[in-house]
């Protein structure tokens, strides 16, 4: 099977935030937000600086080994585990919920970036190794999100069979009679969508929770080359991250360092994230609430948890387990369990990556490179046949379809249904009436204006229908416009945004990932298109 690749710009798609592209750019604007470029000047620096934040590698270590003890690894997992111990191996880290089948592409697309990152950083470092870690969201509890995802366009819901808190801790009981369903449109037969078959039902059928099933479902896709899966939902890992956790509860030193930092940026952009007072939940059964100070107690919201000073510091050593940061201090929790270099995200986790600095700065964090992770459009080769027929550029694809109808009608039409030079000239006419109707009687000038007004709307009318009837002439060729953005952009979001990996390995097997990998370009800045030949 064979491959081409295409880039475009990703600030000439349309499809990224300003202050992602004033990133992607190196717009002076976005500068004192971060410490070190997601170019390779910036890694090179990041990569100079990461010694000087050690991190427990004997509990980081023990904990993955521990994680791993009943997967099958690649060569590459164990010699990447094993490289974990040594001071001079870093981590290229990308994080994402336990999304139910992946959820969505763009799952595997930041992963792959993340493979391929490291494996560039290797190439390029003989004194040095670096490993690809997935970070895995397991204490998220928005099922909403994490249970749904689509294929073969359907839309697939799992309520969770009434079970709340942390989605990676949820029961995986309920999943049979939905992967039963979605296995009913699994085609064409082959050793692919058998093999992919078997995977999920051994990941959600044979593992009894969201975040042990995600875990042997990553390591077996993705293994190969090299990943390591990290479930941060652990009592060992959290334990690193006491003092942090303590001082947040006693202190609350977070909300205002960043909500000073959140008041700069918000003066150009537009904020993804706003801090608590504390940036903590509680975890338990079926549990993941807020904590809050109220008075001279702890309390978990809509419980009857509470706790005295002595009491909560005693749950929080004896069961750091119970305590998950939310958004404004996961990403200092997983610099203190990693030794990561550089985090790849989507433009919402760069944009609220960009509120944190100061806060890192005032717990000494390392701060890694924020990279944009690759985003990705795949065709095949009917798309592009329909793509060169209807003569549009891959950027012009990127247009709303409305825009793109009209610039096609536009430039393949006839041309006749325009009215500028009639209503310009119609315009002087009308304006000299009125010129000649205000001599007349000085009155008349408003009742000569609201003809003026009339005359140009039936005009502008007149076009509209024009442009109709010229739009029913090229009906054949805009409805394959409109199959074709339908196909591309579903719903008009982003392809890796919509469908599932799924239904293209079925078709491609693990080409479908190499062919990701060998055309992602992590410091390029570009959306890439994956022709299909």
């Amino acid at each position: 099977m064979a491959y081409r690749y295409s880039y475009i710009p990703i600030q000439e798609t349309g499809y990224f935030s300003k202050l992602v592209t004033d990133y992607i750019t190196h717009q002076d604007t976005i500068q004192p937000f971060f410490k070190y470029g997601w170019d390779d000047a910036g890694l090179d620096q990041a990569i100079a600086d990461r010694a000087n934040y050690p991190v427990n590698r004997q509990v980081l270590t023990e904990v993955l080994n521990r994680q791993y003890a009943n997967l099958e690894k690649s060569e590459l997992v164990t010699a990447n585990l094993e490289k974990l111990t040594l001071e001079n191996t870093f981590t290229v880290c990308t994080a994402h919920q336990p999304n139910l089948l992946t959820g969505y592409l763009y799952f595997v697309y930041k992963i792959l970036h993340a493979v391929k990152l490291a494996n560039e950083l290797n190439a390029r470092y003989a004194d040095k190794h670096f490993v690809p870690v997935y970070y895995m969201g397991s204490e998220d509890n928005d099922l909403e999100e994490l249970g749904v995802f689509r294929f073969r366009g359907q839309k697939y819901v799992w309520d969770g069979d009434g079970q709340t808190g942390a989605v990676g801790r949820m029961s995986t009981a309920s999943l049979k009679k939905l992967l039963n369903e979605v296995f009913r449109l699994f085609g064409p037969p082959g050793k692919d969508t058998e093999r992919l078959q078997q995977v999920f039902t051994q990941a959600y059928l044979k593992h009894t929770t969201v975040a042990a099933a995600t875990q042997y479902l990553v390591n077996e896709l993705f293994g190969q080359y090299g990943l390591i899966v990290i479930d941060p939902d652990d009592a060992a890992l959290k334990s690193l991250y006491i003092p942090v956790m303590e001082d947040e509860l006693l202190h609350q030193h977070a909300y205002p360092i960043l909500s000073e930092q959140i008041a700069k940026l918000g003066a150009h952009y537009k904020i993804q994230a706003h801090p608590r007072e504390i940036n903590l939940f509680y975890l338990a059964d079926q549990l993941r609430e807020r904590i809050e100070k109220q008075g001279d107690k702890w309390v978990v919201v809509n419980t009857d948890i509470a706790w005295t000073e002595e009491q909560l510091l005693e749950e929080l050593n004896m069961h750091p387990e119970r305590f998950s940061p939310n958004v404004m201090l996961r990403g200092l929790f997983q610099e203190t369990i990693l030794p990561d270099v550089a985090f790849i995200g989507g433009g919402a986790e760069v944009a609220y990556w960009m509120q944190l600095k100061t806060m890192f700065e005032h717990y000494n964090g390392f701060f890694p490179s924020i990279q944009l992770r690759q985003s990705v459009m795949m065709m095949d080769e009917h798309h592009e046949k329909l793509q060169q027929d209807l003569d549009l550029s891959l950027l012009k694809l990127f247009r709303k379809e409305e825009q793109l109808i009209h610039e096609y009608v536009a430039t393949h039409g006839s041309g006749e249904w325009h009215t500028t030079d009639e209503m310009e000239a119609m315009g002087q006419i009308l304006q000299s009436l009125k010129v000649k109707a205000v001599k007349v009687d000085s009155t008349l000038g408003p009742a000569a204006e609201a003809v003026l007004k009339k005359m140009e709307y039936r005009l502008k009318t007149l076009e509209q229908k024009m442009f109709r009837a010229e739009k029913r002439k090229l009906d054949v060729q805009l409805d394959r416009l409109s199959r074709l953005k339908s196909a591309l952009f579903p719903n008009g979001s982003l392809q890796e945004r919509t469908d599932n990996f799924a239904e293209y390995y079925m078709e491609q097997g693990n080409a479908l990932f190499d062919a990701i990998l060998e055309g992602t370009k992590p410091l390029s800045g570009e959306f890439l298109v994956i022709h299909r030949q």
